[in-house]
């Protein structure tokens, strides 16, 4: 199969439609235009067979997790997802994997009302680069670089469930599973947040570690309490003894978002979020400091975790 016929065939018919969207696939380059009084969130990942997943991970997983990992990082932003561009690069012509990864990052592109606008196919070792883009408005963007010392530092959802799939392999509880193969991005969460949060990331290489992001950022330190992660029913049965903290606190592949939030909005944030049916669990505080996360017990010493998160080289 040619490579255009590829394209037309597995994503010529994901292209969908946007205002937003003047032009899409089939023409050399994408034409977009942001509604008037927004800007633009770009963002882009690489997933490279290998190293974010294996050969035998079902097609369709990894096409919703391709999407999904990056509508995180808009999410993050407090973005409206739009638009997507997607780059294959492939050994060779699977029509079968071809169909079901189209399947799966369809599924997620449909569920966020993303369109696909465009990209490129290569021959070679099996990696997959998306880019996506949002909008949103300029004076209610989540950065990392807003912590204020006093702020309360917060979580969605849970924590850690990912990193035990991974870890328990093909022994893992399904709901654990789905966690790790089939991530949900808190977009709504991220624009509920809006005008709430001082600060936020969304959580990919650990807790630990992406927290750090935000306090080397704002200028500032962290103070996180171990008891305060939360945890899922199914991570609490299936976790060995032992192992909570640290696949919670540096596990990675969570794809929540960390907040940091002013005291008097924290009720507010819990309320937004409530009407998402997404729980916000307060970890900790932003302290003086310059870039530390600290975690530390429910009498103050400190917990040693060991690797603070996923490092890329």
């Amino acid at each position: 199969m040619r490579e255009f016929d590829l394209i037309r065939t597995h994503f010529g018919t994901r292209g969908g439609a946007r205002p937003e969207v003047l032009l899409g696939i089939g023409d050399d380059a994408a034409l977009l235009d942001a509604p008037a009084g927004q800007i633009w969130s770009w963002s882009i990942d690489t997933l490279v067979e290998g190293v974010h997943f294996a050969a035998t991970d079902a097609a369709a997983d990894i096409g919703w997790k391709a999407l999904a990992v990056n509508l995180s990082d808009l999410a993050a932003m407090g973005a409206t997802p739009v638009s997507a561009l997607l780059a294959l690069t492939l050994p060779t012509v699977d029509d079968d994997w071809l169909t079901a990864f189209s399947d799966g990052f369809g599924a997620m592109a449909a569920q966020h009302g993303v369109v696909l606008a465009g990209g490129d196919t290569t021959r070679g070792p099996r990696s997959i680069s998306v880019t996506v883009l949002g909008t949103l408005p300029a004076d209610q963007v989540l950065r990392r670089d807003g912590a204020r010392v006093g702020d309360v530092i917060a979580v969605t959802g849970t924590l850690g469930d990912a990193a035990l799939a991974l870890q328990l392999g093909v022994g893992a509880p399904p709901a654990l599973r789905a966690r790790l193969t089939r991530p949900a991005p808190r977009v709504a969460a991220g624009l509920a947040l809006r005008g709430l949060a001082s600060a936020a990331i969304d959580l990919s290489d650990g807790l630990l570690a992406d927290l750090g992001h935000v306090m080397a950022a704002s200028g500032t330190a962290a103070a996180v309490r171990a008891d305060l992660l939360p945890a899922s029913a199914v991570f609490l049965d299936a976790v060995p003894a032992g192992r909570a903290t640290a696949l919670q606190s540096a596990g990675g592949d969570d794809y929540e978002l960390c907040v940091c939030l002013p005291p008097e909005r924290v009720a507010d944030a819990v309320v937004a979020l409530a009407a998402l049916s997404l729980p916000l669990t307060v970890i900790g505080r932003v302290c003086e400091g310059q870039g530390t996360v600290n975690l530390l017990h429910a009498d103050g010493s400190a917990v040693d975790t060991g690797p603070r998160g996923y490092q890329h080289f």
